[in-house]
């Protein structure tokens, strides 16, 4: 049939297919192109640091990019960057929005031009008067998450104990009375301005302890959780009256705490991508502010202490955990 003898209405049809093609290839092209573009837009600052850290930074740069489609614009950074040399570095290139990694990062980027729109990441946390003005992503796990695991591996915990500085980890713990709260616990949190106090609350918090409902939690809090002096009270203490201790430290988990959530890198440069896009409007969502605990994150188990605490994990709820002690 040729198209002189096709029916009219078949021509139509086949024209109008074809129409909604290239529309469709058009506006396809269009939104890529102003994906690009906008993600051209942003720029990563980050600390010229050696190893670990240079590996940890390179897989979140490696996340940020799947998310932006292209290469990041990077800039690595000494202790004596000049700040206003790279604020016009920026500017020159265009950048509307950066991503601060480290503390190094977000100490530049705290002189960048009010117009540059900042996401922060790789810290811990970040002084409140800086998180008026931007959104941070802390490497501290969210207490949601860490108290869910608890409850799954002991359904029967009723109460955690958490003692903290509060001047690092106040904005935490006012995250963790709610997470408590959802699951059904009672949360215990008790202020320590130094070593010696919180030697102290940890021994009469041991002491009164019940190893079937009680768990205490450590957070990353250089006051509280001292590796050379605090934890290793903690852990014999744990060992000796089988009391769980869970950790916001990977490291703690080697060393014998029971379980631990510490992030997954590439996932969090994903998220950070996602937040500089609507930081700077591309991505049309609202802008937030504020520090963000970490909930791209992995787990990490140690089944020398699980068992002497008691539990038994097959196979299936091994393969929960992202990292095992004793390595296989």
């Amino acid at each position: 049939m040729t198209m002189r003898t096709m029916p009219c209405r078949v021509v139509l049809r086949c024209l109008l297919g074809l129409w909604l093609a290239i529309a469709h290839a058009t506006v396809g092209a269009e939104q890529a192109g102003a994906h690009a573009s906008a993600a051209g837009a942003i720029a990563v600052i980050h600390p010229d640091i050696g190893e670990p850290y240079r590996s940890i930074f390179a897989k979140i740069i490696e996340g940020i990019e799947e998310n932006v489609r292209v290469a990041a614009r990077t800039y690595a950074i000494g202790p004596n960057t000049d700040a206003a040399e790279l604020n016009g570095q920026l500017k020159r290139a265009g950048v509307r929005g950066v991503i601060a990694l480290g503390r190094q990062g977000l100490k530049a980027a705290s002189g960048l031009d009010r117009d540059i729109a900042v996401v922060a990441g790789g810290v811990l946390s970040v002084p409140e008067s800086d998180a008026r003005n931007l959104i941070a992503y802390s490497l501290t796990p969210d207490p949601a998450l860490l108290f869910s695991r608890l409850k799954t591996l002991f359904p029967a915990a009723k109460r955690v104990i958490v003692i903290f500085n509060p001047q690092s980890n106040d904005w935490l713990i006012k995250l963790a009375r709610d997470a408590a709260r959802s699951q059904g616990l009672e949360l215990v949190a008790q202020e320590a301005r130094d070593l010696a106090s919180a030697a102290r609350l940890y021994d009469a918090a041991f002491a009164n302890a019940d190893s079937r409902r009680d768990a205490i939690w450590l957070p990353q809090d250089a006051t509280t959780v001292d590796e050379t002096t605090i934890l290793p009270l903690v852990l014999k203490e744990s060992w000796n009256r089988n009391v769980p201790v869970f950790s916001s430290s990977f490291l703690h988990v080697k060393k014998g705490a029971l379980f631990a959530l510490y992030p997954n890198n590439l996932e969090l440069g994903r998220t950070l991508a996602n937040a500089a896009l609507a930081a700077t409007g591309s991505s049309g969502e609202a802008r937030k502010r504020g520090v963000v605990p970490l909930r791209e994150v992995h787990t990490a188990i140690n089944l020398r202490t699980a068992s002497h605490l008691g539990l038994n994990l097959g196979y299936q709820q091994q393969r929960s955990f992202d990292f095992i002690f004793p390595e296989p």
